[in-house]
């Protein structure tokens, strides 16, 4: 027996305007998955993320969360949103606060978690993503991918049953890119069920267990790393995985 999808996508529309930017996607993500979206710029990835954890209203069809409606008067969105964390591409980081701090404090205002337990439980996130030697450290100490890293051990402190990742070594240093992903890798090891919208063809075919690949707003092929990048069955994904294959 199948465990049930812990999101679905169901026929989601999003229009900014009379300009249709997501056009039916349909897809579900089960537990434990890593699912990659690819696609070029301007496809929808970022929009459909957004969609997925509320920060853009869609315009039409439906996202279930455990089999209930996000879209739904009576949904517990609170709720919701402590369960399905965020990383962006310009990590949000509390500039005010040190690396520790940045990581504790979210766990005692939203989860209410005592203090002693929200800092064990922060150095142990900080220490796997190799950030425990800069706890004393404010952001603006840091380099992008240190910045990310610290981000990165902050949505994970929430216990989140889903976490999106936006892009997030597009605004990093190519030096600096290896770190985050790597952090990224050990965590899907743990188990933590995952959408990665990313430009890394490397980590979407290493790490996936699905990868999605939209291309003008729509999904236009999806599948295992393997039917994706041996054998793509659409002509928009064999163009695009051949312009960025090259570039690898």
């Amino acid at each position: 027996m199948m465990a049930e999808p812990i999101i679905q996508v169901q026929k989601l529309k999003k229009a900014f305007g009379s300009h249709e930017v997501l056009t039916d996607i349909n897809f579900d993500v089960n537990p434990g998955e890593v699912v990659s979206i690819i696609g070029r710029s301007g496809s929808g990835k970022s929009t459909l993320l957004r969609n997925i954890n509320l920060l853009e209203e869609p315009t039409g069809g439906d996202i279930l969360f455990h089999g209930k409606s996000i879209l739904a008067q009576n949904f517990d969105l609170p709720h919701y949103r402590a369960a399905v964390g965020m990383v962006f591409q310009q990590f949000n980081l509390f500039s005010n606060l040190t690396v520790l701090d940045n990581v504790v404090t979210p766990q005692t205002t939203v989860l209410k978690r005592d203090a002693a337990q929200a800092k064990t439980h922060a150095l142990e996130l900080l220490n796997q993503v190799g950030m425990d030697p800069f706890v004393n450290a404010k952001p603006d100490q840091l380099s992008g991918g240190q910045k990310q890293r610290v981000a990165i051990a902050r949505a994970v402190a929430m216990d989140p049953e889903v976490l999106l990742f936006d892009e997030p070594t597009s605004a990093l240093d190519p030096e600096m890119v290896d770190d985050v992903l790597n952090a990224m890798k050990n965590l899907a090891t743990t188990g933590l069920t995952m959408i990665v919208v990313t430009h890394e063809m490397a980590f979407a075919r290493d790490v996936s267990d699905r990868v999605v690949f939209m291309n003008e707003g729509v999904i236009a092929e999806i599948g295992t790393p393997e039917q994706i990048f041996d054998h793509p069955q659409q002509t928009a994904t064999q163009e695009f995985l051949k312009r960025y294959l090259n570039r690898a």
